[in-house]
């Protein structure tokens, strides 16, 4: 009962601030519930937290019901085609943003930008035609939302290279059907993550699609050029045969790193993450949660990569995206037969002299900090480092 007291609430706000009550089905319910009873009885969040969280799902809903109301005033929204993206899927900290980033300045690629990813419908006012010659307001929306964060842990700087205009993961878009990890790395709610891996996400790779053919749709009435899509999200890894599913023609791009390398970088984002919203932030805490997530992905990503076709992926080193990112992208665009013009080298290059990793400050941690053990880590997740990394290290190297 209290359950459905906190979901009739936060429903009931977000239809108030839209005038909409159109929420595209019930399926999002059940996990909307359980999240805002684990965020209340084990977030140990802040005053200010608990409000930003609140504001994060009750936007979340506002989003879908806005979603609804374009898709009922144009439907030829879901005509929209999304052949053959590009989905890069890696654990978090393997360079997939870098990835994602430089392969999206190629300007026959389309992305999805961080801000069109936190509101994918237009606000209220916005019109298809006078969307090429007015400025979005969902722009300083999210550059708003982006300042207050970094406000309130500076720290954050450090983990990721933040930018509202910049192309991100797709995994905010799932984080709108209340089935992804996401909170989990916002906040301590071992109940709601525990649920989460134990259920179905096809509602959540439904959605995802639907919102990235109204992004398609939207981009093309600013006049913008429409081509392959470049998608990123490690949330990918546990549910590759619902993301081929909705997009049959993909393939998957995925950078391997040493786990050990990856738990304490992991570890110490989703700390500095959580320090938004509570001041009672226990580093053991956040490794277990890269610990459950963590081996929930690897187990799921090994049991479809069984059963998927070989030539669906291409599989590269995080080293040597990092020291070699041209000649990564020019191995990708080989395997794939496209053209690695003059003009795309020429964007990729700026891109790489314009995003310099030492132009941020340093991500400093230990394994020791988060209570980690390197001989537990490579036991643990054995089976992937003896398929994805040390082959492919020896290989490689």
């Amino acid at each position: 009962m209290e359950d459905e007291l906190r979901v009739g609430a936060v429903l009931r706000e977000a239809s108030n601030r839209t005038g909409l009550d159109d929420f595209g089905g019930r399926d999002f319910l059940e996990p909307l519930g359980i999240l805002l009873c684990s965020l209340e009885e084990e977030g140990r969040l802040t005053v200010a937290g608990r409000t930003s969280l609140m504001e994060r799902i009750i936007g979340l809903l506002v989003n879908r019901l806005r979603l609804q109301y374009w898709l009922a005033k144009h439907p030829e929204i879901l005509e929209e085609q999304i052949d053959d993206p590009l989905v890069i899927v890696g654990f978090p900290r393997t360079g997939t943003t870098m990835l994602q980033r430089l392969m999206a300045s190629d300007p026959r690629a389309t992305a999805l930008l961080w801000w069109e990813a936190r509101n994918p419908a237009p606000f209220q006012g916005w019109s298809p035609a006078l969307a090429a010659r007015t400025p979005d307001q969902r722009i300083a929306d999210a550059k708003e939302q982006m300042r207050r964060m970094l406000e309130g842990n500076p720290d954050l700087a450090a983990v990721h290279p933040f930018d509202a205009e910049a192309p991100d993961e797709d995994a905010i878009l799932l984080e709108h059907a209340f089935r992804s990890s996401a909170p989990a790395s916002l906040g301590n709610i071992p109940t709601y993550l525990k649920w989460h891996l134990g259920h179905d996400n096809r509602a959540a790779y439904q959605y995802l699609k639907q919102a990235l053919r109204c992004i398609q749709w939207q981009k093309r009435h600013r006049g913008e050029a429409v081509g392959r899509w470049v998608l990123k999200a490690p949330e990918h890894m546990s549910h590759l045969l619902l993301l081929f599913e909705q997009f049959p023609k993909a393939t998957v791009i995925q950078p391997h790193r040493d786990p050990v390398e990856i738990y304490p970088s992991l570890a110490s984002m989703v700390f500095e993450l959580r320090r938004l919203a509570s001041d009672s932030v226990a580093p053991t805490e956040a490794a277990a949660y890269v610990r459950t997530s963590s081996a929930h992905r690897i187990t799921r990503l090994l049991e479809a990569r069984r059963v998927l076709p070989a030539e669906r992926f291409i599989d590269i080193r995080f080293k040597d995206v990092m020291s070699d990112p041209i000649g990564q992208i020019g191995y990708i665009y080989g395997r794939l037969g496209i053209d690695f013009t003059h003009e795309a080298k020429q964007c990729m290059n700026s891109w790489v002299a314009e995003n310099r990793r030492e132009q941020r400050p340093m991500h400093e941690y230990t394994l020791e900090q988060f209570g980690f053990d390197a001989r537990e880590i490579r036991q643990e997740l054995a089976e992937y480092r003896e398929t994805y990394v040390l082959p492919f290290s020896q290989r490689a190297g």
